[in-house]
């Protein structure tokens, strides 16, 4: 089952191991929330997320200190023993011997955190969904192009990796080149990334394989990237009429989220750079709310009432 392992949440969070002995590889985070399990430690255990982080923070610590013995075991064994993933004290709390023995008992990793509660949850809630979230793999090239993220397409060969280094050195930043990796983190938002073993490199036909980190510097890359608009480079074909004014936006799927996309005509002399970089500008111009082209159209209509009148 996809997931992540206790050993990259413990390192990411920056968590501390209380039992170290225990296999953090082993267990495994499915499921981007996270529990504060106060109503299991008192006792009610019905529809009990068992698969999610469970994290005790000040109050469940406190309650705990007011149980009996024979309570507390009863319910924290019952807690423990329920196949939860890991335990995550924060505010710098530490945990019993009785809870620990327990943790042992049943192989749990019980961890712990400096940050505050709300603070842990947040973060641990923002993470998980982005490294949990659906994800597929496409052929392409995506860049961050003033800020928009630019995800440009088309068959091998047709000149996506040269577009995208000539826009690297007019100082944009490359996320990944041949495979983007994009994930949905939301019902609007897809973000992109590169596969770990392509990660800051170009194959230039010719040339081969570059590293844009060492040629360029660390403020020519990038590692992730919301995709906001979509370039799909295709031969030019005289006889196929193309979108001249842009007056209706154009859209392309990926993982049921819409992406606003342009099919732009490939033919020689014609700078894919300087082509993408208005794409970008265009395309923050009608979030800021301007149309160019709904601009022009007003001014045509103004202009025929004036010579009908």
């Amino acid at each position: 089952m996809y997931g992540v392992t206790i050993t990259e949440f413990i390192q990411k969070m920056n968590l501390k191991n209380f039992i170290p002995e225990i296999d953090s590889d082993v267990a495994v985070l499915s499921h981007p929330d996270v529990n504060r399990p106060a109503l299991q430690l008192a006792g009610f255990f019905d529809h009990f997320d068992q698969e999610r982080v469970q994290i005790i923070g000040f109050v469940e610590q406190e309650y705990i200190k007011t149980l009996t013995q024979e309570r507390k075991m009863e319910v924290c064994e019952k807690l423990i023993s329920s196949e939860i993933p890991c335990l995550v004290y924060s505010r710098s709390q530490t945990p019993d011997e009785d809870m620990l023995d327990l943790c042992r008992r049943y192989k749990v990793p019980c961890l712990g955190s400096e940050k505050t509660t709300s603070d842990l949850m947040a973060e641990v809630i923002r993470w998980l969904n982005v490294k949990l979230a659906p994800c597929i793999s496409i052929h392409g090239v995506l860049v961050d192009v003033y800020g928009e993220g630019v995800l440009i397409m088309g068959e091998s060969g047709i000149g996506k990796s040269e577009a995208a280094l000539e826009l690297i050195r007019r100082g944009h930043r490359l996320v990944t080149d041949d495979v983007v990796e994009i994930r949905k983190v939301s019902d609007e938002t897809l973000i992109g990334s590169a596969p770990d073993i392509t990660k800051h490199f170009i194959e230039l036909r010719g040339i081969g394989i570059i590293d844009v980190k060492a040629l360029f510097g660390v403020e020519s890359v990038k590692e992730t990237q919301s995709i906001d608009m979509v370039i799909k480079l295709e031969d030019w074909d005289k006889d196929r009429e193309y979108d001249r004014l842009g007056m209706e936006d154009r859209y392309t799927e990926f993982l049921g989220n819409r992406v606003v996309c342009h099919n732009i005509p490939i033919r020689p002399g014609r700078n894919l750079a300087i082509i993408v970089e208005s794409a970008a500008i265009n395309y923050r111009q009608k979030k800021m709310g301007y149309n160019a082209a709904r601009e022009l159209y007003n001014r045509v209509q103004a202009n025929l009432g004036r010579a009908l009148v």
